[in-house]
């Protein structure tokens, strides 16, 4: 009996050190809420790759498009909050997404938790390197020239390249033509065939085809020039003050995700940034490290989460 005890107690003291093995103990997955090729999947490919060495578990991106980044944070809303299904989404999809539907089944501020805020990326207007334009300037007359003909891509409707389009549009009083697709690299694929005449997009995903020639950027949307491409003039520069939209991204958990667990990511996320290889690397391609604690970008959340409110109703724009 004694044998039997001792046995029993054995095994249980077994599972109470199993269950404090520190996290992670297998392979995480961190879902990107766009297609294979933009700048959100991008930066979850340089995330994933060093999470897992940071972690010492393999880290898989899975690219989970659609519904202009909906499908991704439900599933992961939906997941089991012990930190092997992650998020990784643009700030748009969390901040500008809840107004643009009449009902979500999930909501944006209570079923995730926000982890890392990893970098934010200016949007560029990119134009084909055939349209027949040098400048903002060109771009606007033509359009203005040609009301209603010349189109423009997006990853999605009410994505942030959508409604930055959009927003370029309407302060520079030009009718455009919305065509929508289902993330930034097949709208990509469309602006270099030149079946598309303008995008709105960061710079990592077009910096080989601005340096080629296939495209052309003609501003950006942020306050000062970008240290990667400082050929490009700001919006204001180029004479259309106002246009200004800067993309944060960022990492995200289920709700009730434990802090040891959130606080587990958000330190090897800042050991990724803080990396100088890494860190040149975000810069090279137009995106700007920010992380932070894990409470810091919570607030940020809910700060820029009013702001798009007003921003989103002031603009009509709705998906349902």
């Amino acid at each position: 009996m004694r044998v039997l005890i001792a046995l029993i107690a054995a095994l249980s003291l077994g599972d109470d050190v199993a269950a404090q093995d520190p996290y992670p103990v297998r392979t995480i997955r961190l879902v990107a809420g766009t297609a294979p090729g933009g700048i959100t999947d991008n930066l979850a490919r340089t995330s994933a790759e060093g999470l897992s060495a940071r972690l010492g578990r393999l880290v898989v991106v899975e690219n989970k498009a659609g519904a202009t980044g909906n499908l991704a944070i439900e599933h992961v809303a939906k997941s089991p909050p012990d930190g092997y299904t992650l998020l990784l989404v643009a700030g748009g999809n969390v901040v500008i997404t809840p107004f643009l539907y009449a009902s979500l089944p999930f909501d944006p501020l209570n079923d995730i938790v926000p982890v890392f805020n990893i970098a934010g990326a200016p949007q560029l207007l990119v134009v084909p390197g055939a349209l027949p334009v040098k400048d903002l300037a060109g771009f606007i007359a033509l359009a203005r020239a040609n009301p209603g003909t010349l189109n423009y891509a997006s990853a999605g409707p009410g994505s942030t390249t959508h409604l930055a389009a959009d927003h370029f549009a309407r302060l520079a009083g030009v009718q455009l033509v919305h065509v929508p697709y289902r993330g930034a690299g097949p709208a990509l694929t469309d602006l270099l065939a030149g079946r598309v005449q303008m995008l709105s997009v960061g710079l990592s995903p077009v910096q080989a085809h601005l340096s080629s020639g296939a495209l052309r950027a003609l501003a950006a949307a942020s306050k000062t020039r970008l240290a990667a491409a400082p050929e490009v003039p700001t919006a204001a520069e180029a004479g259309l003050p106002g246009w200004e939209m800067t993309t944060w991204f960022g990492i995200f958990a289920p709700k009730g995700t434990s802090p040891e667990v959130v606080q587990a990511v958000n330190a090897a996320m800042q050991a990724v940034i803080d990396d100088p290889k890494t860190r040149r690397r975000m810069i090279e391609s137009g995106m700007e490290p920010i992380g932070g604690p894990a409470q810091a970008f919570a607030e940020r959340v809910r700060s820029d989460y009013r702001t798009w409110e007003k921003v989103v109703r002031a603009s009509g724009v709705k998906l349902d």
